[in-house]
C-alpha cells in the first residue's frame, strides 16, 4: 500500500494554502481539504466580513462550518511521510523582492502567474485553478501579473472601478457613478480603452506617415546635395580650363572665382546638411514615439492605460516639408557664363567683365529668390489654380461638409464627428486638407451671412476663446471678412477696412517664397482687395470661418 502511495503525484496531498504535505487534513462542506492551521487562520481573516469561502473552489458558506478531521486523509499522509516524501518539491517558485507574490498562500508565497482584474487578486499556478475551472470565475478578465491592482479599488466605496465617467476623465466604481457621478457622461472602462485605442492607432498612423514624409524629404535634400556638389564641381572645373588660357592677366580673378564657387557651395550644402540632420532627429524621436505607443496599445489593464496616455499622445512639433527650399543651381551656371563671356572679350574687356561676375556673386540670394511675375488677368491667375478640399478632421462640429468635402455650411447642429485633436472647437472654422507652398490660386464662393476667407499656418491653435484660435487674430494667421455690408481684413488683431467692390465669389492667390498674399474680388472681372506682402516661414493651409456657406470652386 505504501509503496503504491509513493508512485501517486504529491501535489494531490498538499494543502492549497501552504503548498506542503497536509497536517491535520480536515474536510470543509464542499468536499475540499486543508491543514486545520491553515483554514482556521484563512476564515479567521474573513470573519470581519460575515462570510466564509473555500480557497479553492470560492464556495461561501454564511456560518463558520465546523471543522472534521479527516481520518482516511490523514493516515495516507502520515504513510506518505514516511516514504521520504516529507522534504518540499525543489521546483516550486518561490516569489522574490522583484516579483507579483500570490494573494492566497500562506507562509513563504509563490510566485503568482496571473492578477485577476474582477477579484481583484494576484494567483500563482496552484490557486489560479478555480478561475479555469469554475464557471462563475471563468468570465473574470486574467492579466500578466501587476503589482497596481489596488489602484482598481475605489478607495472611498472599495469596490472595482469598471466605469469611465468621461465628464471628470477619471476612473470610477457602479456606487460613484450614482452618488457624487449621477447624471454625468459615464461608459464603461472598456468602451472608453477602445474609443482611446482607436485614437492611439490614428496617431500611431500619424507618426509613421510623418515618418515616411520625412524619409522622403531626407532622399530629397540628399539629391540636392549631389545636385550642388556637381553643378559645383562643374563650374570649378569649366573656369580652370578658362583662366588657365589667361594665367598672365588673369591669375587673380581664376582664384578669386574659384574661392567664390566654393563658398558658396559650402554656404548651400551647409544649409541642406543643418535641415538634413533635423530631419533624421525627428524620424529618430518619432520611431522612439511610435515604440511607446506600440507598448501601451498592447497594455491590458485598462486603468493603466487611461492614466499614461495622456502623457504619452501629445506629439511634438513636425519638422514640415515645406522648410525644405530647394534652390535652384542657376549661380553656378552664372559664373560659368560669366567666366566664357570674360574668356571671348579678353584683355580688352576683363574689367568691365569683371564687374558682372562680382554682381552676380554678391546677389546669388536676389537671383535665386526672384519671385514670379504675378499675375494680371485672370486667364494669368487660373495657370496657377489648385484644387482644395477640406480637412473633416479639423471641422468645427457645426459645420457640414459635402460636395466632395469642397463645401462648407454653418447649421448650428452638432455633426457626428468622431474627437481629433485638430478639430477647431470653438470657432466655427475649418482648415484645408492641402498644404500650401509655390505658386498657389483658388476661389471661394460664398452665400448667407457671409465667410472669413483665411490662410494660416498648421499650428494655430484649435481650442480656447483667446485670439490664439481665431483667423486673423495672431501672427499665425490672415483672413479677409467678406459679408453682405462689408469687407474687412486682419492679421495678428490689427483690423483694415477694404472698400473696393465686393461680390460672392473670392480669388486668393499666393506665392509663398516671395511672401505675397492677394485678396480678389471676382465677377466680370478680377479686382484686388488687399495685398500682403510679408515672410512665410511655414507651409501655409487655407481655412474658411463659416457664417452662412462656402465652397472652393472647382476652376479646372
Amino acid at each position: 500500500m505504501a509503496q503504491r502511495a509513493v508512485q501517486l503525484d504529491r501535489e494531490t496531498f498538499s494543502c492549497s494554502i501552504c503548498l506542503d504535505l497536509l497536517k491535520d487534513p480536515v474536510a470543509i462542506p464542499c468536499g475540499h481539504s486543508y491543514c486545520k492551521n491553515c483554514i482556521t487562520d484563512h476564515w479567521d481573516t474573513e470573519d470581519e466580513k460575515g462570510i466564509h469561502s473555500c480557497p479553492q473552489c470560492r464556495k461561501s458558506f454564511t456560518l463558520r462550518p465546523e471543522l472534521l478531521k479527516n481520518t482516511m486523509l490523514a493516515a495516507l499522509v502520515e504513510e506518505l511521510k514516511k516514504t521520504g516524501l516529507q522534504a518540499a518539491p525543489a521546483d516550486l517558485c518561490y516569489a522574490g523582492a522583484e516579483d507579483v507574490s500570490c494573494d492566497v498562500c500562506t507562509g513563504r508565497k509563490l510566485r503568482a502567474v496571473k492578477s485577476c482584474l474582477s477579484c481583484p487578486a494576484s494567483y500563482c499556478e496552484k490557486h489560479l485553478q478555480p478561475h479555469y475551472e469554475a464557471a462563475p470565475l471563468k468570465k473574470h478578465k486574467l492579466v500578466e501579473p501587476s503589482k497596481k491592482l489596488q489602484e482598481n479599488i475605489c478607495s472611498r466605496h472599495d469596490e472595482v472601478m469598471k466605469i469611465f465617467c468621461r465628464t471628470d476623465q477619471q476612473t470610477i466604481c457602479i456606487l460613484c457613478s450614482m452618488d457624487e457621478h449621477k447624471g454625468h457622461d459615464t461608459v464603461s472602462a472598456a468602451a472608453e480603452r477602445t474609443e482611446r485605442q482607436r485614437e492611439l492607432e490614428g496617431s500611431r498612423q500619424n507618426i509613421q506617415q510623418r515618418i515616411q514624409d520625412r524619409e522622403e524629404d531626407v532622399k530629397v535634400l540628399q539629391q540636392e546635395v549631389e545636385a550642388i556638389n556637381g553643378s559645383a564641381d562643374k563650374a570649378a572645373e569649366h573656369s580652370e580650363k578658362i583662366f588657365t588660357k589667361l594665367i598672365r592677366l588673369m591669375e587673380k580673378r581664376r582664384s578669386d572665382v574659384k574661392q567664390q564657387v566654393r563658398s558658396q557651395q559650402e554656404t548651400e550644402v551647409s544649409r541642406v546638411k543643418e535641415l538634413q540632420e533635423k530631419l533624421e532627429q525627428e524620424i529618430t524621436e518619432l520611431k522612439r514615439k511610435d515604440a511607446e505607443l506600440k507598448k501601451l496599445s498592447h497594455t491590458e489593464d485598462h486603468n493603466q492605460f487611461l492614466h499614461n496616455y495622456p502623457s504619452l499622445s501629445a506629439l511634438s512639433e513636425s519638422t514640415h516639408s515645406s522648410s525644405i527650399n530647394i534652390r535652384p543651381l542657376k549661380y553656378f551656371e552664372d559664373v560659368t557664363a560669366a567666366v566664357s563671356e570674360v574668356r571671348d572679350k579678353l584683355q580688352d574687356v576683363l574689367r568691365e567683365t569683371w564687374t558682372n561676375i562680382s554682381l552676380t556673386v554678391t546677389r546669388v540670394d536676389v537671383l535665386l529668390s526672384n519671385p514670379q511675375p504675378e499675375p494680371k488677368t485672370r486667364a494669368d491667375f487660373l495657370r496657377y489654380s489648385r484644387e482644395i478640399t477640406l480637412d473633416p478632421n479639423t471641422a468645427h462640429a457645426y459645420l457640414l461638409l459635402s460636395e466632395g468635402n469642397r463645401k462648407a455650411t454653418y447649421t448650428g447642429q452638432r455633426q457626428s464627428y468622431s474627437r481629433h485633436p485638430d478639430r477647431h472647437t470653438v470657432w466655427q472654422q475649418v482648415l484645408s486638407r492641402e498644404s500650401l507652398t509655390g505658386c498657389c490660386y483658388w476661389e471661394v464662393d460664398w452665400r448667407g451671412e457671409g465667410v472669413y476667407v483665411a490662410v494660416t499656418y498648421k499650428n494655430i491653435r484649435r481650442a480656447g476663446r483667446s485670439g490664439e484660435s481665431l483667423f486673423g487674430f495672431t501672427d499665425k494667421s490672415w483672413r479677409l471678412d467678406c459679408t453682405t455690408h462689408s469687407y474687412e481684413f486682419y492679421h495678428n488683431s490689427v483690423q483694415t477696412p477694404v472698400s473696393l467692390p465686393q461680390s460672392s465669389r473670392v480669388g486668393v492667390y499666393l506665392d509663398h517664397s516671395a511672401g505675397i498674399l492677394s485678396f480678389y474680388s471676382v465677377s466680370e472681372t478680377i479686382t484686388l482687395l488687399h495685398r500682403v506682402q510679408t515672410t512665410f516661414t511655414q507651409p501655409l493651409y487655407a481655412g474658411l470661418y463659416v457664417l452662412g456657406s462656402a465652397e472652393f470652386c472647382q476652376l479646372k
